[in-house]
């Protein structure tokens, strides 16, 4: 009961245009109110701790440290009481009348300043963001409230009993009340179009999101709402596997257990407390679309964004788990957050101290990181094209099958530089659909002839990687296909007879004039051993699969070179065509046309092969038919005696 007159007070100017940014432009969400409330709730209990370790006089002092949230339908009131500090009459002006006394007075001076320099919107959303470090989250209340009344009882023994009451606009009052307790008792009557607030359904869902983790009971009409302990804060030593999967259902909504998890902490450049997870697969291999951001960002165990998109480079979309940051403003909106430059100092920090993780996990446990990377390696390869910074450790951990591997067993970049002569300069790479196109087909046998190892790649983004990686470790990355390769000429020791220089240049002259602009260059190649021939990639840039993804991304490649011609000298088939087409032009010019094409196919040139396959009828037709005139002809020789 009051027992004098209330004290009116009328707001600081300051405070009044703060009272109007908080109501009509900082929050996005109104709910977020509650999450303001239990945090102040939180940090008086967190400080009524310390005294209590100082002090020996204490108010009420056999009162638990705990948060009391009662919501009340009939009335469309909701309560929040925390057993905290309290306040005294002062700190009540202090705090909640004036912002003279803190860095918010600095703040609303930098905000006049940047109106008087033309700031732009979007300047001014930065600046906004800056307000959630200067404690006026209160004042969040009054976006859903027609009256704000705070009751509140300093630890000291001799304090008054108080109460603060405000509909927000121009000003307050301060009354003595007999009957509090200690700490603070906050009561808002809501508004007409916000008394959902008022129902516990809607209250346990906001705690639920925002407040799981306050270290602190929060007990709401009766009933204690958070129950899941936040493990990212104790020492690792302390907490067992167990413990990590139970957190990790709880957190990521799921039923398996983690196949990783990265838990550290770290005081410089930012005080950080994190616990990654890695799924156990990845759903975007499934079709099942691209994945939302799932690491929830905090500050001391209190909600700020539970999918962050600027928290982590979008390669690591795949990871669940929290990040809790110290110096992170309790905040705002989640717009500012996404232009916070602290977040992106966090999400450096937070790549770099995973990727250093994968880093340990493929150096000591090898197994483990090839179970990780067949199920997540495409987001570090997606990595490498669109985060420059980590782009060299990205490099590093990927990892192929390779000419020297046995199928299924991967190799490093690393490892294939490892095992290079010092002269060699170059690392290659073929890329097929799989182990058997690559070894079958005529790109491997001039590296299989000269003992060159050479890397596989079965994904269409792999030869997009390897372009934007250029080089590694001081070695070039080259597609095995290219045309202008300088290789050891190996021709000596290949068997058979090859064409005499005179015959081979007649032939490629001829096979250039019936292909025209179909074809680059024809020549007689070094670096065949069993094919008759090779198509090569004329392009340094664009290989037929990369072109191949443009154009299911929707981009255009650009023109196409037309592919180069290698013709091996001392296979059957190309001698037999340098008599062939001399003797008999027609049939040369079908099996000249079905070389080249057989090795567009080969090769990934070949887009329609409708007239290959009637041409493939046509010399069937030609070669049944002289094997028919053959055959008639000996057996009229064998029945002329007669």
């Amino acid at each position: 009961m009051s027992t004098q007159s209330p004290e009116q007070h009328t707001f600081q100017a300051e405070v009044g245009q703060l009272l109007d940014i908080v109501t009509h432009s900082l929050y996005t969400d109104r709910e977020i109110f509650v999450r303001e409330l239990v945090s102040n709730a939180a940090d008086a209990l967190e400080k009524m701790r310390h005294v209590q370790l100082t002090e020996k006089e204490i108010f009420d002092a056999a009162l638990p440290l705990e948060i009391n949230i009662h919501t009340d339908d009939a009335s469309g009131a909701i309560t929040i009481q925390d057993f905290g500090i309290g306040m005294t009459r002062e700190e009540l002006v202090e705090n909640l009348g004036t912002i003279a006394h803190s860095g918010s007075k600095a703040f609303i001076n930098a905000l006049k300043a940047a109106k008087e320099s033309g700031t732009d919107a979007g300047e001014d959303r930065e600046a906004l963001s800056l307000i959630g470090q200067f404690g006026v989250g209160f004042y969040s209340a009054f976006m859903v409230a027609e009256e704000v009344k705070v009751y509140t009882h300093s630890w000291k023994p001799d304090g008054e009993h108080l109460c603060w009451t405000s509909d927000g606009k121009g000003g307050y009052a301060i009354e003595t009340v007999e009957g509090q307790r200690r700490g603070t008792k906050v009561v808002v009557q809501l508004k007409e179009d916000a008394k959902e607030f008022a129902k516990e359904s809607r209250i346990k869902e906001v705690l639920e999101r925002y407040s799981n983790f306050v270290p602190v009971p929060i007990n709401l009409n009766g009933e204690r709402i958070n129950k899941v302990e936040a493990i990212w804060t104790r020492s690792k030593s302390e907490i067992k596997e167990e413990d990590y999967t139970e957190f990790y259902k709880f957190q990521a909504n799921a039923f398996d257990e983690p196949m990783l998890h990265l838990h550290f902490s770290a005081d410089a450049p930012l005080a950080i407390q994190a616990l990654l997870f890695v799924p156990q697969s990845n759903p975007e291999r499934w079709g099942f679309g691209r994945v939302d951001p799932a690491v929830a960002l905090y500050c001391k165990k209190i909600l700020i964004d539970p999918k962050p998109e600027a928290l982590l480079p979008d390669w690591m979309r795949f990871l669940k788990g929290v990040v809790d940051s110290a110096d992170l403003p309790l905040n705002i909106s989640r717009e500012s957050m996404q232009d916070s430059a602290l977040v992106q100092r966090l999400n450096k920090v937070l790549a770099g101290r995973f990727l250093r993780f994968l880093e340990d996990e493929a150096k000591k446990r090898p197994e483990s990181y090839e179970t990780f990377y067949k199920e997540f390696g495409i987001y570090l390869k997606e990595g490498i094209t669109t985060d420059f910074t980590h782009k060299e450790k990205l490099a590093g951990l990927l990892r192929f099958e390779s000419s020297i591997t046995d199928p299924g067993k991967l190799t490093s970049l690393a490892d294939v530089v490892g095992r290079m002569k010092e002269e060699d300069k170059e690392i290659y790479y073929l890329y097929a659909r799989d182990r058997e196109s690559i070894e079958t087909g005529p790109y491997l046998e001039a590296f299989r002839a000269r003992n060159i190892e050479v890397l596989y790649l079965y994904e269409q983004i792999d030869e997009f990687v390897m372009n934007h990686i250029g080089e590694f470790q001081g070695k070039k990355l080259v597609s095995a296909d290219t045309a202008d390769l300088q290789l050891d000429d190996v021709s000596g020791d290949a068997e058979g007879e090859a064409l005499d220089s005179e015959t081979g240049k007649s032939l490629c002259g001829w096979l250039k004039e019936h292909l025209g602009d179909r074809a680059g260059e024809v020549r007689m190649s070094k670096r065949l051993v069993e094919s008759p021939a090779v198509a090569l990639n004329a392009d340094k840039m664009i290989t037929p699969s990369m072109r191949r993804l443009l154009k299911a991304m929707n981009q255009d490649p650009g023109e196409t070179n037309p592919a180069h011609l290698e013709l091996n000298p001392r296979h059957p088939l190309v001698k037999r065509l340098a008599t062939l087409h001399k003797d008999d032009p027609e049939t040369a010019r079908m099996v000249a046309d079905q070389v080249f094409d057989n090795a567009l196919l080969e090769a990934g040139f070949l887009e329609n092969p409708r007239s290959m396959v009637q041409r493939i009828y046509r010399i069937l037709e030609k070669v049944g038919a002289e094997n028919g005139r053959k055959a008639e002809g000996g057996e009229q020789k064998t029945q002329s005696p007669g």
